[in-house]
């Protein structure tokens, strides 16, 4: 692995060091010094400082004072509402003002209990809600057309 200019001033601080504890001669040290500042890899640093004590490592970045707790022990948050199921009441509510409505309501809560049984998803009774107040919105008018269409007869 290639080696940084950071790497060769370390490598070089340990050369320092080692001269300066009379662990190597002046011209030993300049030797290692010229190679030190042309090495390209690792392996040619840590061939030059192999023999010499490496001082201090890097100390690790600090750990928080508090670990990471597992995901496994945090709650899991709970599953979202089905937007069909939202759709569905709010249609089936919005179907005595605008009456045209429940027959979205109708296609939406059913549309909203096949996703809820497939994805887990909350929304149950929203979508019961909108299709039972589609349904009696669309018997109700069915009912009136067919009482018209009886009494005119």
């Amino acid at each position: 692995m290639r080696a940084s200019h950071t790497d060769r001033e370390r490598a070089i601080d340990v050369l320092k060091a080692g001269f300066s504890e009379g662990r190597l001669g002046q011209d030993e040290y300049e030797q290692r010094l010229a190679r030190a500042s042309q090495a390209q890899t690792y392996a040619e640093l840590s061939m030059l400082i192999a023999d010499l004590p490496q001082g201090p490592v890097p100390v690790p970045a600090p750990q928080p004072a508090y670990p990471q707790v597992p995901r496994t022990f945090l709650p899991t948050p709970p599953p979202r509402t089905n937007g069909s199921a939202i759709g569905a009441l709010v249609c089936g509510v919005l179907t005595p003002m605008y009456g045209l409505t429940a027959i979205p309501a109708v296609i939406l809560g059913h549309k909203a209990k096949a996703e809820i049984r497939r994805s887990g998803e909350q929304g149950e009774g929203l979508a019961m809600a909108g299709l039972v107040l589609g349904w009696l919105a669309i018997g109700t008018i069915l009912a009136i057309i067919f009482g018209v269409i009886v009494a005119s007869s």
